[in-house]
């Protein structure tokens, strides 16, 4: 393949998996709106229409990360894009075990090891391009403030917020 078609190719993967992260994330958001909104709410607590635009952002900043670490090693299986990939999954994930099935407990351990691959991504970035690991520093920081929400409501919270 020429090197053209192979960014074309790991672009496609990069920003693809990372929208279809973004998408799947949304579907099981679609009744938050409603649902954060009935929780009851620490007094830091975020409005709900501040999430989408940061997600966006963050969303965007991630996969222009994941593409800047395969220019740099061309492998999609790097050993760095496997962090990439597995916090891509529990991202997406998170938001059904906490919005769609209600599960606090364990949208707590989702979130917790989330930011272990999340700190883990970020090392191995550093190593390979430094950029590549700044652009992911406002999603740990946003992940490290989402966990602490997260942990919040699901104390305040424990009936609807059971499992």
């Amino acid at each position: 393949m020429s090197p053209s078609g192979s960014r074309i190719k790991a672009a496609l993967v990069l920003f693809g998996l990372t929208s279809l992260t973004a998408v799947i994330g949304s579907i099981g958001s679609i009744q938050a709106g409603s649902f954060y909104a009935a929780l009851s709410q620490p007094t830091w607590a975020p409005p709900a229409a501040l999430f989408g635009p940061v997600w966006t952002t963050l969303y965007l900043m991630m996969a222009y990360s994941g593409y800047r670490i395969w220019r740099r090693t061309l492998h999609l299986a790097h050993p760095v894009l496997l962090f990439f990939y597995g916090q891509l999954l529990l991202n997406g994930l998170w938001s059904w075990v906490f919005f769609v099935w209600h599960w606090g407990a364990l949208a707590m351990l989702n979130i917790s090891i989330l930011l272990l691959l999340i700190a883990g991504l970020i090392q191995g970035a550093r190593q390979v391009d430094g950029l590549s690991a700044w652009l992911l520093a406002p999603y740990a920081l946003w992940v490290t403030f989402a966990s602490a929400l997260n942990f919040a409501l699901w104390q305040l919270n424990p009936v609807s917020l059971a499992f």
